[in-house]
Parts: C-alpha cells; sequence; structure tokens
C-alpha cells in the first residue's frame, strides 16, 4: 500500500464512520476557543469544562480580563495543569490582544503566535476550529497515531508530522481531518493499549500489521 492510498483508505472511513468531528471544549466566541485551548496543554478537556464556565462568567471579553491580575484569574482556574503560568499567560495575551488587535483575536497564525502562551498547534487549532482554514494542530494524540497508521514516517517533530499529514491531506478537509485523528487517538489509539481489536482501521493500519 502507498502511502496516498493509506492516506485515502484511511480519510474515507473517517467520512463514514465519524461525519461530525468537532472540538470537545467548551466555548461560545473566538476568545472563549483560545482561552480554552491555552488550558488545555498538557490537561485533559474535560477538566478545561470544568472550569471555563466560571472563568468566562468573570472575564467574558479580552478587555475585561486585560484588567484582571494573574492572581484573580487563578483562583478560577488553579486546577488545571500549571495554573500559575497560564494564569500569567492568559492575562498578557488578553492585554496584548486588546492594546494590539482592537480586542478582537487574530484570524492567521503569524498573528495568533505573537499571543503570550500560544504556539504553532494552539494557532492551528484556533485557525480551524474558527475560521475553518487548512491548519493541522499536531498534539500528542495526533503525533502518536499518525505514526502508528503509516501516515508519517520517522517524524521527529509535532511539525513534521503537520508537513507530512497536509501533503496528503486534501486543504478543504484538514480541519475536520484533524478532529478525527485526535479523537481517534483519544478513545481508540490510546498510548499504552491501543483498542485494536475496537478500531475499524485495521486494514490500512501500519502498526496492525506488525502484531
Amino acid at each position: 500500500m502507498t502511502t496516498k492510498q493509506r492516506f485515502e483508505s484511511i480519510l474515507s472511513w473517517f467520512a463514514v464512520n465519524m461525519p461530525i468531528a468537532e472540538s470537545e471544549l467548551h466555548f461560545a466566541n473566538p476568545f472563549q476557543l483560545l482561552v480554552a485551548v491555552i488550558l488545555s496543554a498538557q490537561c485533559t478537556d474535560k477538566r478545561v469544562n470544568m472550569v471555563t464556565p466560571a472563568l468566562f462568567a468573570a472575564y467574558p471579553t479580552p478587555e475585561d480580563m486585560a484588567q484582571a491580575t494573574p492572581a484573580d484569574v487563578l483562583t478560577y482556574i488553579h486546577s488545571v495543569s500549571y495554573p500559575n503560568s497560564k494564569a500569567q499567560h492568559l492575562v498578557a495575551c488578553a492585554k496584548r490582544i486588546v492594546s494590539v488587535y482592537n480586542g478582537a483575536v487574530p484570524d492567521n497564525i503569524e498573528d495568533l503566535q505573537t499571543l503570550p502562551g500560544v504556539g504553532r498547534k494552539t494557532a492551528n487549532v484556533v485557525c480551524a476550529v474558527i475560521w475553518n482554514q487548512p491548519t493541522m494542530a499536531v498534539d500528542t494524540h495526533i503525533f502518536r497515531i499518525s505514526e502508528r497508521l503509516g501516515l508519517t514516517t520517522h517524524s521527529k517533530t509535532p511539525l513534521q508530522t503537520e508537513r507530512q499529514l497536509v501533503k496528503y491531506i486534501p486543504s478543504e478537509i484538514i480541519p475536520k481531518a484533524h478532529h478525527w485523528l485526535l479523537l481517534h487517538g483519544r478513545y481508540i489509539c490510546q498510548a499504552r493499549k491501543p483498542k485494536c481489536s475496537a478500531c475499524g482501521l485495521q486494514p490500512f493500519c501500519r502498526y496492525f500489521a506488525t502484531l
């Protein structure tokens, strides 16, 4: 099976078996998604969704959060991973959105990455989810299963994985393909014990072929 054939087979399977694939983070606007994604670094979406309702009620806009102190924000997010640094990032991020971007979350990867706490993965998520841009955010799940499935080869970094994936995935479905891979890695192709017996991708999977 060629790499192109593997991509086509896997993407076709997802299109049939997971027609709806969306972010599991709860948000109502670009700013809320940005905040949630920053909080989700090395933390579960479930935990983030537990803290964001009260956080968003207290700081519904960048202008509101820009007026807060990291200590203020920390009281709402103390149960997530690395809460101190994330509180600092959120306040600094809000301040920059207000002062540089007139209160609007940037709609491109370059400007998003100028915000404190925002790296390429976070920027890619925001661009894909909010503006349906062909950006592939590579988290630990996508990095892992792309190599297992055989979609990538000898990838050493998330950026290498991203480049190999977007080379073969049609641009119009890249935002959805991100969620396909992420959710499959989160619930089926798990790190320690992949659920191969429950996986419909067996016929196309490089890892399964070696078992």
